[in-house]
């Protein structure tokens, strides 16, 4: 069983901004494998049940606000018992990355991410596996007001393929692996169609 997870705030008030591409790449991947299903209030987390290429998968999106994604993450991982560095993947946004690029991560520190921190917080360790989605620098904007804010009308025209990549991108990891994953889709400047 694989656990994959997309960061983002509850709430349609937080709907389409930058920080829950997370959010966003789970729906798409919900609508492809696991069409119809409800989701269930488990772990602090909408929680669906998918079936990627026959491989169980539990698509988990915090209830929790962002700063405190790793509680729903380390309820999910203790109950199911999983292996963090193989069985774990966290969907996450990234300002370090131009917008609409993706890149797959074994292990790593938090960036800044204040979700990502809170995970690595509660899980006691950094080897989890991250697929970060490319919103741009913030530049002049204060970060949690890029952050909080909707695309541009130019970087939706980027961001939206590229959330459908992403959910390519994840399905790799769950079919492949990480170093599979990672070579696959590391390598995408832009969004490829």
């Amino acid at each position: 069983m694989k656990l994959i997870v997309g960061l983002g705030n509850p709430g349609r008030e937080y709907e389409h901004t930058r920080h829950n591409v997370g959010f966003e790449v789970l729906d798409r991947l919900a609508r492809r494998h696991a069409p119809g299903a409800v989701a269930k209030s488990k772990y602090h987390a909408a929680v669906l049940d998918a079936d990627v290429d026959g491989e169980r998968v539990l698509l988990v999106k915090p209830t929790t606000f962002m700063n405190r994604s790793g509680l729903s993450v380390s309820e999910a991982v203790q109950f199911y018992k999983l292996e963090i560095e193989s069985d774990l993947l966290i969907i996450v946004d990234d300002v370090a990355l131009p917008c609409g690029h993706l890149r797959f991560r074994p292990s790593g520190g938090a960036g800044g991410h204040n979700g990502l921190a809170d995970v690595e917080q509660k899980l006691g360790t950094p080897e989890y596996g991250r697929l970060r989605i490319g919103v741009d620098s913030s530049g002049q904007i204060p970060q949690k007001d890029y952050v909080l804010g909707r695309f541009r009308p130019e970087q939706k025209l980027l961001v939206d393929p590229s959330l459908d990549d992403a959910a390519d991108a994840a399905r790799c990891w769950v079919k492949n692996g990480m170093a599979e994953a990672m070579n696959r889709f590391n390598q995408r400047n832009t969004p490829q169609t």
